[in-house]
């Protein structure tokens, strides 16, 4: 098989040509026909999340067909189009697993980060972890919607029912979550790097009703704001621009520290959480809800040999949407 390789971190990844992989008991193979290229990527290509294990495949919107069952697999079957998430594994034993709440389990295994990802054109992933998905299905277009989708949308039911949402970040996460919001009829309101007026247009043309600076106060308060960007300095932000007993929510695995504000922002039983990757329940959700269905998901395609182009270009803002490597 042919993947893109971190050997170092910090390092662009480089094209090797491997053995394809084996499954092992209750894991299946496929054949990768797209995966999304995710900031979680760029988290971990540039060293920002912990114990890095190197060499390592990175990749998590990754969508495939099954082409090889290993020994006690249930479920699914050869041919089968499938999606695998971040969440590549839990270990259903410790308190959080127990509880439902697998998304906080003590041992995870994450798709390309603490196992082999998708930026190859095979993978090896574990069959319960696995999500089914439609035979028709657009392997390009649903690749975003398995972790930006997936994360955007726990973070939007985090942010609770208010009908005024901002959204700070508008990259791929967003783009998603803005139609849904729409679909749910909330208004949504867009907060963008200074100066991007693309963005603030793009957002306007998928329903929001306000676009501007993430250094600006919205027209009116919002009842929930959620940070896609991995910026601590939008926190305070935030929580300036969410009235009293507003919620903030922090979308991200990863983000810079958060610096002091005065108690006065936060005073009026103001919230802020952070969401911390999802659970298969979270698919299911998702996949089954009226409003999720038909999104339009605006993506930039790569042929796999260019991933270290598609992180350099998502890492400067230098598309809306979402990127996806095409093998």
């Amino acid at each position: 098989m042919r993947a893109m390789v971190l050997g170092k971190v910090g390092e662009p990844l480089a094209l090797r040509v491997l053995p394809d992989p084996l499954p092992g008991n209750h894991e299946v193979r496929l054949r990768v026909e797209a995966c999304g290229v995710c900031r979680t990527d760029l988290h971990v290509v540039d060293g920002e999340l912990p114990n890095v294990a190197t060499p390592l495949i990175p990749g998590h919107e990754c969508v495939g067909l099954v082409e090889a069952l290993g020994s006690g697999v249930s479920g699914l079957e050869l041919g089968q189009r499938v999606g695998v998430p971040w969440l590549g594994g839990t270990c259903h034993h410790c308190e959080y697993c127990r509880e439902g709440r697998e998304n906080l389990c003590d041992t995870p295994e994450f798709t390309g980060y603490t196992r082999p990802g998708g930026f190859a054109s095979r993978i090896v992933a574990r069959a319960d972890y696995c999500i089914p998905l439609p035979d028709d299905a657009d392997p390009i277009a649903i690749a975003p919607l398995l972790c930006a989708g997936l994360i955007g949308w726990r973070c939007l039911v985090k942010a609770g029912r208010g009908k005024r949402i901002g959204l700070y970040g508008f990259g791929a996460a967003a783009h998603i979550i803005t139609q849904i919001a729409c679909r749910q009829q909330r208004g949504v309101y867009a907060f963008t790097r200074a100066g991007d007026i693309a963005a603030r247009t793009f957002a306007r043309s998928l329903g929001a009703v306000w676009a501007g600076s993430s250094g600006e106060l919205p027209p009116e308060p919002l009842d929930a704001a959620i940070l896609f960007a991995p910026a601590g300095d939008l926190v305070p932000q935030a929580l300036r621009a969410v009235k009293k007993g507003g919620r903030v929510v922090c979308g991200g695995i990863h983000m810079s520290d958060i610096p002091s504000f005065p108690y006065r922002w936060l005073w009026g039983e103001r919230e802020v959480v952070s969401v911390a990757n999802l659970t298969r329940a979270d698919a299911h959700d998702f996949f089954a809800a009226g409003e999720c269905r038909d999104l339009r998901t605006v993506t930039h395609v790569y042929p796999l040999e260019q991933a270290n182009r598609a992180l350099d270009d998502l890492r400067a803002g230098r598309f809306s949407g979402a990127a996806v490597l095409k093998p």
